[in-house]
């Protein structure tokens, strides 16, 4: 079975500067696409970020577009997101997931099959 651990997370100002990790206890089928969703508090999760692991295809919210970047070390088996111009609405939980979704990597929740604990990204005004 697949674990993934998120870390990076904290507070910082509007404006501020994150980069989340999330490392897999390894890269297999249910890795293939690999993404970061969010859910803030009384509102559903959302995706973020995707990146297919085997070519490096990225896809985005438009919500993050142009400001969070999505990347991957294979060889540590870590995926990660760079998270630049924050805003208090980007506070939430992220947590990373794996899917086992083939091609340009789906942003839809219900292909994710594996998920991290999460980790708490905090942005004041």
């Amino acid at each position: 079975q697949v674990q993934l651990v998120e870390s990076g997370g904290g507070a910082v100002e509007s404006g501020g500067s994150l980069t989340l990790s999330c490392v897999a206890s390894e890269f297999n089928y249910k890795t293939n696409s690999m993404a970061w969703f969010r859910q803030a508090t009384g509102k559903e999760r959302e995706a973020v970020a995707a990146i297919y692991v085997h070519d490096g295809q990225t896809n985005y919210d438009n919500t993050v577009r142009g400001r969070f970047t999505i990347s991957q070390d294979r060889a540590k088996t870590t995926v990660y997101l760079q998270m630049n111009s924050l805003e208090p609405e980007d506070t939430a939980m992220y947590y990373c997931a794996g899917s086992p979704w083939v091609g340009l990597p789906t942003l839809a929740l219900s292909k994710y099959i594996v998920w991290g604990q999460g980790t708490q990204v905090t942005v004041s005004s």
